[in-house]
């Protein structure tokens, strides 16, 4: 999503950028309009060769503790999947050679922002994490039964991926979903 040509920077913080521009409306008159900027994210959902599912347990300072992916800030000249791999290393010591483009959304129309779903199976474990000063991440191995339960619960951060799967419980396509997660067809 793109700026008008006449928005202005009015502000940059360290993690968003807000834009002002007059708009005129259908009335005549010119109001301001603003609209957020803010880095893309990368997350992952990680499996793997053995069929699990890897999840996070994170706390983080001024937030309460809660499950989630692996995932964040998408930096500067970066590609979406270059950062979804970084990200999975730091965050959870994993990598995998098998990655792809799950779904991508802009979750608000006020908000310049994509945020990038990726799909990592057969993942390997090939160092300890580097966390960042204001992490804290546990990771956890769940079968695919433990990890929808735990992904439709309240706690869980990923509330897109949420939705498409609980989504996809609904329509009958479990199944589907497993397969589509897990690399690995001997399982079952």
């Amino acid at each position: 999503m793109s700026f008008p040509a006449n928005a202005k920077k009015v502000f940059q913080g360290e993690i968003f950028s807000v834009y002002q521009w007059p708009q005129e409306m259908y009335d005549g008159t010119v109001q301001t309009f603003e609209k957020l900027k803010r880095p893309d994210t990368a997350i992952v959902i990680a499996t793997t060769s053995e069929g699990k599912f890897l999840v996070s347990k994170q706390s983080q300072p001024s937030r309460p503790e809660f499950w989630g992916l692996f995932g964040g800030r998408i930096e500067e000249g970066e590609a979406p999947i270059e950062g979804a791999r970084r990200e999975l290393l730091e965050e959870s010591g994993y990598t995998s050679e098998n990655i792809e483009e799950y779904f991508h959304i802009q979750p608000y129309h006020k908000m310049d922002w994509t945020s990038y779903v990726f799909i990592a199976k057969n993942c390997q474990k090939t160092t300890q994490p580097n966390l960042d000063a204001g992490e804290k991440i546990e990771v956890f191995e769940y079968t695919f039964e433990e990890f929808i339960k735990l992904c439709c619960g309240e706690e869980f951060r990923e509330k897109e991926l949420q939705y498409k799967v609980m989504k996809a419980i609904i329509e009958g396509k479990r199944e589907e979903i497993k397969k589509l997660f897990i690399f690995n067809s001997k399982l079952k």
